[in-house]
């Protein structure tokens, strides 16, 4: 007999399986917004039974026939639609979404994030189909108009078909640029929610982020980055309840209360990272996941193993020539060589990185330190100008005024 289930595992099957549902059927079917619509359709159908009679014993099975029954009476309605209707008859078409098909998903995430559609699409589109969020959702999510989050679906949908763009995985001499591809954007993803604002919302984009991480590293067991990218979200989640106030107001990482920091989560990140380092293919991802796992490990600021972090930083700067990166470098090595060391390396990147306004915060942070005030509110000043997110323009405010 199925068993009642509660909200929460209602949106953790509907997770599990949306993306599912819409690979199966956008094989079947070759129609991006039919293939949508009656995974919705499904849903729908799910939320009015199963919180009453109790979930299936397969839910995606459950889904997947409920999905097949409404296309078929929906197709039978409209004549242009005949041969997608005898697509959901036959026999073939499967009525239950095993753990097989999950490559399925792995197809769907390629063809979400191919390189011929902008990135903005990318993200949206992963979004909508991986996920299921609405476009209202993701309207939200990024503060965007509505109308033209749909636009962005409307043309990668179109592009897609346009282009020919296959669902498929990609080949073995294509994957490593295509994977890279699905984890920058699960990264531009991930850091959309963790750092840009303090709404609740925006932070399930980053726990969305860490969701769909974990689907690619369970497709794609034997990839070490992408096991560093999960590690690094898995981080730096592990802080989040002590990086703000309960007013809305930032806590950096030398101020936050430890306590609070999830040790199940820092333990499960420091198990990816160590797994992903014994493959021995070290990444970027990696190289990052292995810098939070020095913070995470560290009992105060002050036990911090600055030394390590520096000598982490020197590998990631030498793999991507980054000039955040270096910007983050500076940070560690004034904790190891001091802060005048540090704002001369940073001084050096004035020409690359005045538009950023993290280039002027850390400039303010390292001026204070060598006792210069003045200079120190006037690089604070111009990181607010830079910046519209609204934590980190109190913490400048704060900083300006005190």
């Amino acid at each position: 007999m199925p068993g009642f289930i509660g909200a929460e595992a209602l949106e953790r099957v509907f997770r599990e399986e949306h993306g599912r549902l819409t690979a199966a059927l956008l094989r079947s079917l070759g129609d991006w917004d039919l293939a949508e619509e009656l995974v919705q359709d499904a849903l729908v159908a799910a939320l009015e039974h199963w919180p009453r009679e109790g979930i299936p014993d397969n839910p995606g099975a459950w889904l997947m026939t409920t999905a097949r029954r409404k296309g078929i009476d929906r197709l039978r309605r409209e004549a242009r639609y005949r041969d997608k209707l005898a697509l959901l008859q036959e026999d073939a078409m499967p009525a239950s979404i095993e753990p097989a098909l999950g490559d399925e998903r792995l197809e769907l995430i390629f063809a979400c994030c191919h390189p011929a559609l902008p990135r903005e699409s990318q993200i949206a589109l992963t979004l909508r189909s991986v996920l299921g969020l609405t476009t209202a959702e993701i309207a939200r999510a990024f503060v965007t108009p509505e109308a033209t989050i749909a636009q962005r679906l409307v043309r990668a949908k179109r592009k897609i078909a346009e282009a020919g763009i296959p669902m498929r995985v990609p080949e073995a001499d294509e994957l490593p640029d295509r994977l890279a591809e699905i984890l920058a954007v699960l990264y531009l993803l991930f850091n959309e929610g963790y750092l840009a604002s303090t709404s609740s919302e925006r932070r399930d984009l980053a726990e969305d982020a860490r969701w769909l991480a974990q689907l690619v590293v369970r497709l794609m067991p034997d990839e070490p980055e992408a096991i560093g990218l999960l590690a690094l979200f898995t981080l730096q989640l592990a802080r989040a309840a002590a990086r703000f106030t309960p007013d809305g107001r930032l806590v950096l990482l030398e101020d936050q209360d430890r306590s609070r920091w999830d040790r199940a989560l820092i333990a499960e990140g420091i198990a990816l990272v160590e797994r992903a380092g014994r493959m021995r293919r070290s990444g970027p991802y990696q190289i990052q996941a292995a810098i939070a796992a020095c913070h995470a490990e560290a009992a105060s600021w002050a036990e911090t193993d600055w030394p390590q972090i520096l000598l982490l930083y020197d590998g990631l700067v030498r793999m991507t020539g980054s000039s955040v990166v270096r910007l983050n470098r500076a940070i560690a090595l004034s904790h190891v060589a001091g802060p005048e060391r540090a704002l001369e390396e940073v001084d050096r990147m004035a020409g690359e990185l005045d538009r950023y306004h993290l280039f002027h915060s850390t400039r303010a942070w390292l001026l204070r330190q060598l006792d210069r005030p003045d200079d120190a509110r006037a690089a604070d000043r111009r990181a607010l100008a830079l910046t519209e997110n609204p934590a980190e323009r109190a913490l400048l405010l704060g900083r300006i005024d005190a």
